[in-house]
């Protein structure tokens, strides 16, 4: 990645400007300040690839995950910021995982339910963000227990209580921080899906642009940028992505 083609240049910012697609609903990747701006670790490795690009970047705030990636399949973003789920390979190339995060179940202190296994049975209604990477992964593992979904990931603890559902999914550390300082819930204690959150570019800018992405991750990665970047904004419960080969697909491993 010594020089960059003017091809490459052209797939990702093809109007002189590389547009990212954010997705403010998990606090793993980005968050707003007090003035509306964005921040967060999907911002830093975006400004990262513009200026390695020599372009200037136009982050795109979306709510939800679902609609991050709708921004980029419609064209409207040229790179952005997903778990990776063969769903989304359809219109996507990703690049290995830059951050792995954790998904949790939530349920009431007074609940039965301990263990992660005991989720999946009849009369258990889980609740989860819609088009979120565990709504997607819910959706192909859950056979017995219907699956709620809420606008956004925020607002899945508010459905969770209002409508009395039996389980709550989502990223750990948004469960822990809607359920700060509230009595009778309770996280179980073991993970039951890690999350893969890489970046994305659309499969129409070709391979070329692809492998470029998935190489610049892995130098990002490995430069200690990424750790550097986490540390910054106070990430904690997540980890930096393990070395992969920057030529192969990462939905080969799903």
């Amino acid at each position: 990645m010594n020089s960059i083609s003017r091809d490459i240049i052209q797939a990702f910012a093809p109007n002189g400007v590389l547009r990212a697609s954010l997705n403010i609903g998990n606090p793993v990747l980005a968050n707003l300040d007090a003035q509306g701006k964005p921040f967060g670790i999907s911002i830093d490795l975006a400004q990262a690839l513009g200026q390695k690009l020599g372009v200037p970047v136009e982050l795109i705030v979306n709510e939800t995950a679902g609609k991050s990636v709708a921004t980029v399949e419609s064209g409207r973003a040229d790179i952005g910021f997903f778990a990776v789920d063969p769903e989304r390979g359809k219109e996507i190339s990703f690049t290995a995982a830059y951050v792995l995060i954790e998904g949790y179940y939530l349920v009431r202190t007074d609940s039965p339910i301990t263990r992660n296994d005991q989720v999946d049975a009849p009369g258990n209604r889980v609740v989860v963000g819609k088009g979120s990477a565990y709504d997607l992964f819910l959706t192909r593992h859950l056979k017995q227990s219907p699956i709620v979904r809420a606008s956004s990931s925020q607002t899945v603890v508010q459905d969770f209580l209002a409508q009395n559902i039996e389980v709550a999914a989502g990223v750990k550390q948004q469960l822990e921080a809607d359920t700060q300082g509230m009595s009778g819930v309770r996280i179980l204690p073991e993970r039951f899906m890690v999350i893969n959150q890489a970046m994305g570019v659309p499969k129409s800018k070709g391979p070329a642009a692809a492998t470029f992405l998935r190489q610049f991750v892995e130098e990002m990665k490995a430069s200690g940028m990424v750790k550097a970047s986490m540390n910054k904004h106070g990430i904690q419960g997540a980890g930096v992505g393990h070395a992969a080969d920057p030529e192969q697909d990462p939905l080969d491993h799903l």
